[in-house]
């Protein structure tokens, strides 16, 4: 029997999602799999019937407004210092009683180091390599120098992995290039697998019975809003725009907390506002959708595309990453980014009419969805998993 490892950051569940889509994937007699996790990430793997080993915690730390803190992550370093080796520790002690043929992180250093250690073969799945600071420091010359210096540290220490795949497409489509191609550490062990989110299989049937239960109007605009992102991030930003739409009555607004354990059924909150703590019909709210309104993380924008949705991208606030990921989709065309601090009611409806009267966005939105659906990156990942047998 062949065993997998899979080991994806804890916090949101982009990380833990793509990975729990790879063990449905290499769901077979022939192959166990074993999850590493911790926080939010581990209940929620817990929650799809996967055994789950919980480890140390890692994590950033947020605002309470939802913004990336500096200062309340600078505060948790020695925190992070204890708990780094800890995990290590744990995850040693894990692979030991699980023997692997192979480990999966995405996204977690302390997989890859214990698994170097016992010498077993080692995948990293990752979509940001480079750390980058928030817009104020980045004003700064030394900050540049400081991000440079810190991805070709960082990227020397995920140069461990056996091999390092990038779930997005090559470039110049590439959502995440600011985070990875300017990496050069790494370049000769990565490689662009696509976007690793669900292929879509949907049905008519289904799609009507979600339309029914919603009792939506069909000669309305659907828009989904649909938060990810760590918990402490969403809240606030879905009570904003609760408070910005709930008296328009041009658009039929869906709004998905993603609460992992939360009731999935749907409220009737406002006239035109329908929400759900847990959403158990996402693929068919996001097929129904005309317009998106969605975070900067990538996981939630490679479902975009693959929906062939324009969208809103509202970024978390001085987060590097998904501000990078935001402007990218902007070049793109496919989309429009409002930074957090920045939205009101007339900015977002004035926004929300251009995406769904402008043709330009949908046509080149279709042009990249068809290029993704040419690389499956599960699929990808699944090969070169069994190569390993």
């Amino acid at each position: 029997m062949q065993r997998v490892y899979l080991a994806p950051y804890g916090v949101g569940l982009g990380h833990a999602s793509r990975l729990i889509l790879l063990a449905e994937t290499l769901h077979q007699p022939s192959i166990q799999c074993l999850f590493s996790s911790f926080g939010e990430a581990s209940y929620y793997i817990k929650s799809q019937g996967f055994e789950c080993n919980v480890v140390s915690p890692v994590e950033f730390h947020w605002g309470k407004n939802g913004e990336f803190s500096v200062k309340n992550n600078i505060s948790k370093i020695p925190q992070w210092l204890i708990n780094l080796p800890c995990q290590i520790n744990q995850e040693i002690k894990y692979l030991k009683k699980f023997n692997p043929q192979v480990v999966v992180s995405d996204s977690r250093l302390s997989p890859l180091i214990a698994s170097n250690i016992l010498q077993i073969p080692r995948i990293l799945v990752i979509n940001q390599i480079k750390l980058l600071l928030t817009p104020r420091l980045r004003e700064f010359k030394a900050a540049k120098i400081f991000e440079t210096c810190n991805a070709e540290l960082m990227g020397g220490l995920w140069n461990i992995a056996d091999k390092i795949l990038i779930p997005d497409l090559p470039p110049p489509y590439t959502i995440s290039e600011e985070t990875i191609n300017s990496v050069k550490s790494i370049k000769k062990k990565m490689d662009y697998i696509g976007f690793t989110t669900p292929r879509i299989e949907i049905t008519q049937k289904s799609i009507i019975k979600v339309r029914e239960e919603l009792k939506l109007d069909d000669s309305k605009p659907v828009i989904f809003v649909h938060i990810s992102g760590p918990k402490d991030t969403r809240l606030p930003v879905i009570n904003t725009l609760i408070q910005i739409l709930k008296s328009q009555r041009v658009f039929q607004i869906i709004i998905s907390e993603g609460r992992a354990n939360g009731s999935v059924q749907p409220k009737k909150i406002y006239e035109n506002i329908w929400y759900y703590e847990w959403c158990p019909c996402r693929d068919e709210i996001f097929f129904i959708s005309d317009i998106l309104i969605i975070r900067g993380g990538h996981t939630a924008i490679s479902q975009a595309i693959q929906f062939g949705k324009p969208f809103v991208s509202l970024p978390i606030e001085s987060h590097g990453e998904q501000l990078s990921n935001a402007e990218k989709i902007v070049k793109l065309g496919i989309g429009r980014k409002i930074e957090s601090k920045s939205i009101n009611a007339e900015i977002l409806l004035n926004i929300l009419t251009e995406l769904l009267h402008n043709i330009k966005y949908k046509k080149e939105m279709d042009k990249l969805s068809e290029i993704s659906t040419k690389l499956n990156g599960i699929e990808n990942i699944k090969n070169i998993i069994l190569s390993y047998s």
